[in-house]
This record gives structure tokens, sequence and C-alpha cells, in this order.
């Protein structure tokens, strides 16, 4: 397959570049290299991947006027997938005017470019952070979501109505995903995991929320990857086609070849628990310091996984005992400590 993926110098998409080159197919992948964090972690993901004669890279901004929508025209993928956005819920808060020009300004040139050169299959990451307030456990897919905590929740939400509108007026067959709490080697320097390793290491504290009581569904790089490979192979259907839903709760749109389909295990693990892991697989004892829940978290997450399973057979299974210390090695390799 040709296959275009934005954001191959992020975590997520250098990952799922990496396996699909593996595979034998043609990738074309798209990033700004954007300073949010380290670029020059984002530059040795990118030197990976540049090894392999079947990788293309294109270095661009999202929201650059034409430059996605030249790219796909070159590339003339069979299967887009949306990685690309400006990422983080904290900072958020922080810098808004980038989740506008990323997520939002970024994502309607992205499905511009895909209706001027339509493809087999689109696909778009959301995020779990899209459930918003709901608290209501396990998320499930058919759960309104519409008290988003943040701006990059509701950009991200934005992202998927803007995906659904395109897939009914072109007939572009469209996934979206929403993901839970990935984790992992080459993972991205502001996640809890990739903190925690860097302070232990340097004999820091770390900061601790909601007593370490806050629950989260941890999802595995290579699981979260399995799951988008499996999704690929499976557009949703033509309203009228005659496929029925996949299962009880398919998002299935009744007007456009839409789905929404969460990717997570659907087992929460306390931060806490989590901590505790990181230590034994470190070697050494974090000095914790209890914090207040920030704003825009929520308590806990857990994804209902019956969608996931009916579309490709499985839902993502390594556990933190053997997630974690595969993201230490990998830490302990990449920085010589």
């Amino acid at each position: 397959m040709r296959v275009f993926v934005t954001g191959t110098a992020g975590f997520i998409g250098y990952h799922l570049a990496r396996r699909l080159l593996d595979e034998g197919h043609a990738v074309t992948g798209f990033d700004g290299f954007s300073d949010y964090y380290d670029v020059g972690l984002k530059r040795a993901r990118h030197a990976d991947l540049a090894g392999n004669p079947d990788f293309t890279s294109v270095e661009a901004r999202l929201e650059t006027p034409g430059a996605l929508l030249a790219a796909v025209g070159e590339a003339r993928p069979e299967i887009v997938v949306h990685l690309a956005a400006q990422a983080g819920v904290r900072y958020s808060l922080e810098n808004p005017g980038a989740y506008v020009e990323a997520n939002l300004v970024g994502t309607a040139n992205l499905v511009e470019a895909v209706r001027a050169h339509p493809v087999r299959h689109l696909l778009f990451a959301s995020t779990s952070s899209a459930y918003g307030g709901n608290t209501a456990l396990p998320f499930r897919e058919t759960d309104p979501a519409v008290t988003p905590l943040t701006l990059y929740a509701a950009s991200k939400l934005a992202g998927e109505a803007m995906m659904h509108s395109y897939s009914h007026l072109f007939g572009i067959p469209t996934t979206a995903f929403r993901f839970f709490t990935v984790y992992g080697p080459w993972g991205r320097p502001d996640m809890a995991l990739f903190l925690f390793t860097r302070k232990i290491l340097a004999g820091e504290p770390i900061s601790v929320f909601a007593g370490g009581a806050a629950e989260r569904d941890f999802t595995y790089i290579d699981d979260l990857v399995a799951a988008i490979r499996g999704l690929m192979d499976r557009p949703p259907p033509r309203p009228g086609d005659g496929e029925g839903p996949a299962c009880p709760g398919d998002t299935l749109s009744p007007v456009a070849p839409f789905r929404l389909v969460n990717i997570g295990g659907g087992h929460p693990v306390r931060v806490d628990a989590m901590i505790d892991e990181l230590e034994r697989a470190l070697g050494a004892r974090a000095e914790r310091i209890l914090q207040p829940l920030p704003p825009g978290d929520v308590p806990s997450t857990e994804a209902s996984t019956d969608l996931l399973r009916a579309l490709i057979g499985g839902v993502p299974e390594t556990p933190l005992r053997l997630g974690i210390p595969a993201f230490v090695a990998w830490y302990r390799g990449y920085y010589g400590v």
C-alpha cells in the first residue's frame, strides 16, 4: 500500500510508520518538527525511518496553506492516517493558539487535501480526553461527548466533527479513534512516565496528582499500533451497502461511511501503582510530592473495548509490568543513563 501518515516524527506516528515499512508498504511521512518538546528526539525518530528506501519525508506544518494539498497530491496514497496535532492537556491552558492552528486549521487542511485526492480510508487520531466531564465508566463510544474540559479536548472533538462532515459530503470512508494514555519506547517527554523516569534518575522529587489515586487506562505503544493497523483494513461501509453493525453499540453513522472507535485495553491502573512498577524497573525509589488534580484532568479513564474487539478481534493487552521495563530499557539506552 501507499500510506500517508502525518506526525511521523512524533511518538505514535514514528511507531506506525516503522511497522508499515517493516511490512513492505510505502510511507510518506509529513511532520513540521514543532518545538513543543525536544526536536532532537523527533529528528532521531525520523532518521531511523529514513534508513528505509520506502520512506519519503515531507517537512512542513499542517497549518501552512497548500502544504498538505501538495504533499497528498504528490504521494497519491491509498490510506491517510492523521496523527499530527498539538498534543498535551495542560499545555492548552498556556498556549491555546497552537491548538487552534494545528488541530483546527491543520485538520481542515487535511480533509480538504483528501477531498481533492480521494483515498480508500482516512483515519484520524482523537483522544480519550474527548469524554470530558463524563463520569460513567467505562467510556463508551456512544456516550455523549459534550463537556470537554480543555481546549485540547475541544479541538479533537471539532476534528471528529470535521471528519464526519467530509465523510458525509464526499463519501470518504473515515475512522476516528480515541487513544487512552499511550506509553512506551521513544515516548513523549511531556508524559508522566517519561517525566517520572527522568526525575527519579536525577534524584528529583515527582509531583503525584490526586494522591496517586487517579486511574488511567495505560496503552502500550505496540498494542496501539497493532490496533491502528487492524482498523486500516476495516473502512466503514457506506450507508445502504448492506453491512450491519459490527456489534451492539457500533458507531457507524447513518448518513456517512464514518465510525468512532476507542483504542484502549479497558484495564485502568492507579497512578501510584504505575509508579511502583517504575521504581522496580529503575531500581530506585521516588520522592513523591502529593498534589491536587490539575484543571482539565479527570480522576479516571477506562475504555469500552467491545467495538474494537469486534472489528479487529483483539484489544491492547500488554501489562505495565512488561511495558514499563521496555520503556526504561529504551530510555537508558537512548540517554546513556
